[in-house]
C-alpha cells in the first residue's frame, strides 16, 4: 500500500528478519492441531492469536506512520501471509487487513479512517468486506445494494455474498450505489437491520450472506466514486491470497516429500519409484512458478503501477497460485495413498483450506479471463528501450564497461543492421554454407566468441553481458551457426588445454576454418552418457579409436569432432573417460546423416573404425574427461529452458489467431491465455536463474525445472497452433496471416526434440527430484 523499493541492503535485511520472526511465531503458535480445534467454531479463528500478531506489529505493516502503521509495502505483508499459508491458519489477515482495511485506507474520510485504522492496527477492531453480489463476478460495479439519505442519516438495503467469518467481525465495509456513484460505507456490526445467513465451508469455517434492511451506515468515501479504492483493495487482496496459497504449496509439497521418503512398500521407500518422483517434480515446478509469479507481481506493486497494470499483475499471480495450490494439494492425496484421504493426515487440512481460499475474490478461470480482457495480445513491441539512442563505441572498447541497457542497445543495433532478414527464425537448423557469411561477419567484428577472454580473440564478456548477448540473438531470431568450436572447444581449451593446443586450434575456430561437432551420445548412451562404449586404446604415441557416435548435430558440415571415449574399463562408469580432439580428414571416419520427421538432415551418426588420434590431442588428464564434459555444460544449462522459443511460438500463434478471428472464440481465447500466462511465469522463473548467472555464481541442479517447463510450454503452444489451423494444420510451409505467413508445422517439429536434447525431460525430472 506504500511505495517501497526492494533493491537495497537495508530492505533485504528487514525482510529477512521479518521472515525469521514470522517463522518463529508460526512454529510456536500456529500448530496444525490448533487448526483442527478451531473447525466448526465461532468465530473460526483465535482472537488471542490475532492479538499476538497485532502486538508484533503485523496489522500495521501496510499503513502509513501517520495512521500508526509501519509504512511498509505489500511485499512485507506477503511474507507474513505466506507463513500463515504454510500453517493453514484461519486468521483473516487477507480479509481484514488487505481487503477491508485496504478499502478504508484508500477512502478519503480522514477522521473516520484514522480512528478505524488505529483500532485495526492495535488488534481492537476486526473489519470484514462485503462487496460481492454474484458468485463469480469480478466487476465491482455489478451490485444492487443501495444507499439512501433521509434526515442526514444514510441507510443501506441489499444483499452481499461470501462475507468470511462475519460473526467475528466488529464491522463491515460495504459497497453500495449512492446517488453520485458507487460508494463505500462503514457499518457497525451491532447496527440494526442486519441479518446473517450462515454457510459451512469445506474447511469447516463459516461464510455468510449478509442482508441489509435500512441499516444505518457511515460513508467512507466523500468523493463521487469509490470504485478505484475498492478495486485497489481487491487487487491487493488477490495478491495476498496468492501469497497465502504459495505457502500452502510449499508446506503441502514438503509434507508429501517427507512421506515419500519414509513410507516403505515392496521393501523400498516409495520415493524411489520413478513414477512418483516425476509426479513430485511436476508439483515442485508448479510451486516454483507460483513463487515466481508472486515475486514478479509484488515487484509491480512496489513501482507505482497504473490501475490497469496492477489489476493485470494481480490476476496473473492469483491465477497461477490458485492453480498450483489446487494441483499440489489434490495430487498430495494421491501420492499419500489411502492415508491421504483420512482426517488424521495433515494434507486434508490444506486441501480444504485451498478449496475455500482459492476462489475468494475470483477463481483462477475468472482471473485468466480478466487478464485476457485487460491485457489483450499485441503483435507490436512494448520494449522499454524502443526509441532510445544507441551509444557510440570505439572498435577496441571493453563492452563490459557499458551499463546493461546500453550494451543491449549496441548489440541489438548491430544485429538488426547486419543479420540477413531472410535468415531470421529459420524453420530448421541452417547448414554451414547458409550461415557462413554471418559467421564471418561476426568474426571480422571480433564478436564471434563473446565469452572468450579478449587475449584469445574473444569479446571477454562477463556473465551478465553474455546473457544479454544471447537473449538478443534469440530476440531477433538469429540462427545458430555450427558453433561447437565457439561454445565448447574454445572454452574447453582455454580452461583445460595446453598452450600448444590453444595456439593450434583457437585462431582457426575464430577464422571459421575449423568447424567442430560434438561426439558425446551413442546408441546406448544418450541421457545416460556415462555408459558410453567408444574406446580409445593406447598405441604408443597415439590412440586407436573404435566406436559410434549418434545425434551428432551437423557432422556432415564439420571437419573436426571432439569425443568422449573410454580409456579405462575399471571402476565406476564415470571414471575412465577421456576427452579427445579428432581431425575428420583421415581414414576410418564415416558420417551418415539422419533424416528427421520434418524431412531435414540435422543429425548424423559418426562411425569410427581404427581412427588414429595423436596423444597430443588429449585434453586434460587421461581418464578425467567426465569432469571436463560436465564443466562444459554448466553455463549452457540455463539456455535449455530459455523462454525465447516459447515467446516466438506464442507471437506467431497470436499473429495467426488475430488474422483468422480466433480470439472471438471463447474456448480458444481461454487456451491461449493459459499459455500466455505459462510463458510469463517461465520468464519469471528464468529471471531467477539468470540473476544467479549474472552474479557469476554456479547454477545448481534445480535449473532443470526451466528445461522441463520451458520445452513443455513450447510443445503445448505448437500443438494449439496445429489445432487452431484446423484441416490446414498439416500443410507444410507458411500459412497466410494477414500481411504475413506463419509456418505452423516447423515450430511443431522443432518442439519435438526440444524435450529430448540436453538430457530428456524425464532425466531432468530425476535430477530435480534428487536435488529437492
Amino acid at each position: 500500500m506504500t511505495d517501497q523499493h526492494s533493491n537495497n541492503e537495508e530492505t533485504i535485511e528487514q525482510r529477512r528478519m521479518l521472515k525469521e520472526a514470522a517463522e518463529a511465531f508460526s512454529e510456536g503458535s500456529l500448530t496444525v492441531n490448533r487448526v483442527r480445534e478451531l473447525r466448526n467454531t465461532q468465530p473460526g479463528y483465535s482472537k488471542a492469536v490475532w492479538q499476538e500478531m497485532a502486538e508484533l506489529g503485523w496489522m500495521g505493516i501496510p499503513f502509513s506512520e501517520e495512521l500508526g502503521g509501519l509504512n511498509l509495502s505489500m511485499s512485507e505483508l506477503a511474507i507474513v501471509i505466506e507463513e500463515l499459508g504454510q500453517h493453514a491458519a484461519p486468521e483473516p489477515m487477507i480479509d481484514a487487513i488487505a481487503a477491508a482495511a485496504g478499502c478504508i485506507n484508500y477512502c478519503d474520510h480522514e477522521g473516520l479512517k484514522k480512528t478505524l485504522i488505529g483500532q485495526i492496527i492495535e488488534g481492537q477492531l476486526i473489519p470484514a468486506l462485503a462487496w460481492q453480489e454474484r458468485h463469480t463476478a469480478l466487476d465491482v460495479s455489478a451490485i444492487q445494494t443501495s444507499a439512501s439519505n433521509a434526515d442526514e442519516t444514510t441507510t443501506l438495503s441489499g444483499q452481499k455474498y461470501h462475507v468470511s467469518m462475519a460473526k467475528g467481525a466488529d464491522g463491515f465495509v460495504v459497497s453500495a450505489n449512492s446517488p453520485d456513484g458507487l460508494a463505500l460505507y462503514w457499518v457497525d456490526a451491532s447496527a440494526g437491520g442486519i441479518s446473517l445467513d450462515e454457510h459451512l465451508m469445506a474447511d469447516d469455517s463459516f461464510s455468510y450472506t449478509l442482508t441489509f434492511n435500512e441499516t444505518p451506515a457511515t460513508r467512507l468515501s466523500t468523493s463521487a466514486d469509490a470504485t478505484a479504492a475498492l478495486q485497489q483493495a481487491l487487487d491487493e487482496a488477490n495478491v495476498m491470497t496468492a501469497a497465502y496459497l504459495t505457502g500452502v504449496c510449499k508446506k503441502t509439497l514438503q509434507i508429501t516429500l517427507d512421506y515419500l521418503n519414509t513410507r516403505v512398500q515392496f521393501g523400498k521407500k516409495i520415493g524411489s519409484f520413478q513414477a512418483l518422483q516425476h509426479r513430485a517434480v511436476d508439483l515442485y515446478v508448479q510451486q516454483e512458478l507460483a513463487q515466481a509469479a508472486l515475486t514478479d507481481t509484488l515487484a509491480v506493486l512496489e513501482h507505482n503501477p497504473t490501475p490497469t497494470e496492477r489489476s493485470i499483475a494481480a490476476s496473473r499471480a492469483k491465477s497461477r497460485c490458485a492453480e498450483a495450490a489446487k494441483l499440489i494439494t489434490q495430487q498430495a492425496i494421491q501420492l499419500h495413498g489411502g492415508i491421504g484421504y483420512t482426517d488424521e493426515c495433515d494434507v486434508g487440512l490444506f486441501v480444504n483450506r485451498t478449496l475455500v481460499v482459492a476462489p475468494q475474490y475470483g477463481n483462477a478461470l475468472a482471473h485468466r479471463r480478466r487478464f485476457a480482457t485487460l491485457s489483450p495480445s499485441k503483435t507490436g513491441s512494448d520494449d522499454a528501450l524502443a526509441g532510445r539512442a544507441v551509444p557510440e563505441i570505439s572498435e577496441d572498447q571493453d563492452l563490459n564497461a557499458l551499463n546493461d541497457d546500453d550494451f543491449r542497445l549496441v548489440v541489438r543495433d548491430f544485429f538488426e543492421k547486419h543479420y540477413p532478414d531472410e535468415l531470421r527464425n529459420p524453420p530448421s537448423r541452417l547448414r554451414w554454407t547458409e550461415i557462413k557469411d554471418w559467421y564471418m561477419t561476426l568474426s571480422r567484428k571480433g564478436w564471434v566468441a563473446p565469452a572468450w577472454p579478449r587475449e584469445y580473440g574473444g569479446m571477454g564478456l562477463g556473465p551478465a553481458k553474455m546473457l544479454i548477448y544471447i537473449e538478443e540473438q534469440e530476440r531477433y531470431g538469429i540462427a545458430r551457426a555450427p558453433d561447437m568450436g565457439i561454445t565448447m572447444v574454445g572454452p574447453l581449451l582455454i580452461q583445460h588445454g595446453n598452450e600448444e593446443q590453444r595456439a593450434k586450434y583457437l585462431p582457426k575456430i575464430l577464422a571459421g576454418e575449423h568447424i567442430w561437432c560434438q561426439g558425446y551420445s551413442e546408441p546406448n548412451a544418450g541421457s545416460d552418457l556415462a555408459s558410453l562404449r567408444t574406446e580409445a586404446i593406447d598405441n604408443g604415441d597415439h590412440f586407436i579409436v573404435n566406436g559410434q557416435k549418434t545425434w551428432t548435430t551437423l557432422a556432415q558440415d564439420a571437419n573436426h569432432i571432439f569425443l568422449l571415449v573410454r580409456t579405462n574399463k575399471d571402476g565406476k562408469k564415470q571414471e575412465g573417460i577421456s576427452f579427445l580432439l579428432v581431425d575428420f580428414d583421415q581414414p576410418g571416419i564415416t558420417v551418415r546423416p539422419i533424416r528427421n520427421i520434418a524431412g531435414h538432415e540435422e543429425f548424423c551418426e559418426v562411425f569410427l573404425d581404427n581412427v588414429r588420434v595423436p596423444k597430443e590431442n588429449l585434453v586434460g588428464e587421461l581418464n578425467k574427461g567426465w569432469t571436463i564434459a560436465k564443466a562444459l555444460l554448466s553455463f549452457e544449462r540455463i539456455f535449455l529452458g530459455s523462454p525465447k522459443q516459447s515467446q516466438y511460438a506464442l507471437q506467431r500463434l497470436q499473429v495467426f489467431a488475430a488474422a483468422n478471428q480466433l480470439f472471438d472464440d471463447p474456448g480458444f481465447l481461454d487456451k491461449f491465455t493459459t499459455l500466455r500466462l505459462d510463458v510469463a511465469d517461465l520468464e519469471a522463473a528464468y529471471s531467477k536463474f539468470a540473476d544467479i548467472v549474472k552474479r557469476g555464481e554456479t547454477l545448481g541442479p534445480d535449473v532443470s525445472l526451466l528445461k522441463i517447463w520451458g520445452t513443455e510450454t513450447f510443445s503445448r503452444l505448437t500443438e494449439l497452433a496445429i489445432e487452431a489451423a484446423g484441416s490446414a494444420g498439416g500443410i507444410k510451409g507458411g500459412h497466410p496471416a494477414g500481411a504475413e505467413k506463419v509456418d505452423i508445422l516447423s515450430n511443431f517439429y522443432n518442439a519435438r526434440p526440444a524435450t529430448i536434447y540436453g538430457g530428456s525431460i524425464e532425466i531432468q525430472r530425476n535430477t530435480e527430484y534428487t536435488f529437492y
